[in-house]
């Protein structure tokens, strides 16, 4: 007899795992779970969960935001699932849930635990300038991200990467990792994180998309890739927000002043940090579409973007 999964999810981290337990013969798919502020996704569209659900012909459980512990309660108690899988799902379980005695609950975490516990440790990981990353497998408990640990799996982060790419990346090692491990879960024994060692990634606030010049420019191009594609980090000058895609940083400085525009070129601008100089290459002013610095240059950034300027 199959194994029975319901899974509780949210976007395209949840949705490669999905694929993977579709196609499994020791397992079912009997359900998904997600919030109901997540039907429309980071990205203005509505949730690839829904679709894939739709054609898969399984059941979406839409789950109300203020009572979803309790929804998925009585679903478990309905459906009787095995294993309760949990793929960036944002949400804590509670004691009712996590002490069912007859499922499994079990949770897939972008991260090599117990480093970046939370909501958000794809974006930590690229901005605090980390060479790697990972997946942990973990059976899931009352106090966030300290569950014990049934797998995990090391994935490098390159110089380039965004959190968009990296969590593609993440996605299929964690696809990957999450099926082995569940298939050889009654011979695993589980390993207690070290509390020594824990750090956290938590939830990302406004006033961080906002680029602080006070930094160097290496940590504001680590800024802006861990919030590629979202939310984006963004600078103003005169008054209006320019949302940045893509920079560059240069290791010298030309002046003293932070936040200064220091060079003007016809295919792009500098703008001189605390230790070295970020060029901007793919961005977006207020009112206008996304595009290379070249061709801004060649319109609206060429009276916009002057010498000597500040930004902030």
């Amino acid at each position: 007899m199959k194994n029975k999964i319901y899974l509780l999810g949210s976007d395209n981290f949840s949705l490669c795992i999905l694929n993977n337990l579709k196609q499994s013969k020791k397992f079912k798919l009997i359900g998904i779970g997600i919030k109901e502020y997540n039907t429309i996704n980071k990205h203005k569209k509505i949730n690839p969960i829904i679709h894939w659900g739709k054609l898969n012909n399984i059941k979406i459980d839409i789950l109300n935001s203020n009572n979803c512990c309790n929804q998925i309660l009585t679903r478990m108690k309905s459906l009787m699932p095995n294993i309760l899988l949990i793929a960036s799902f944002g949400q804590i379980l509670n004691k009712n849930i996590l002490e069912l005695q007859h499922i499994k609950i079990i949770n897939v975490h972008a991260s090599l635990l117990p480093k970046y516990r939370g909501g958000s440790p794809m974006h930590r990981a690229i901005q605090n300038g980390d060479s790697k990353t990972g997946i942990t497998i973990m059976y899931m408990r009352k106090k966030m991200d300290s569950g014990e640990i049934l797998a995990q799996e090391e994935v490098n982060i390159t110089e380039s990467d965004t959190v968009g790419t990296l969590e593609e990346k993440l996605s299929i090692v964690g696809r990957d990792l999450l099926i082995k491990t569940l298939k050889e879960l009654p011979n695993i024994i589980p390993k207690t994180q070290d509390e020594s060692q824990v750090t956290y990634a938590y939830n990302i606030k406004p006033i961080e998309e906002h680029i602080d010049f006070s930094q160097t420019a290496k940590q504001i191009y680590n800024h802006v890739r861990a919030f590629n594609p979202w939310p984006l980090t963004y600078f103003l000058i005169d008054g209006l927000k320019v949302k940045l895609y893509s920079v560059k940083y240069i290791d010298k400085n030309i002046s003293s002043n932070i936040g200064e525009i220091v060079e003007v070129k016809k295919d792009g601008f500098s703008i001189q940090t605390k230790n070295g100089l970020i060029q901007p290459k793919v961005l977006q002013l207020q009112g206008k579409k996304k595009m290379d610095v070249l061709s801004f240059m060649n319109g609206t950034g060429r009276t916009l973007f002057v010498k000597g300027k500040m930004v902030e």
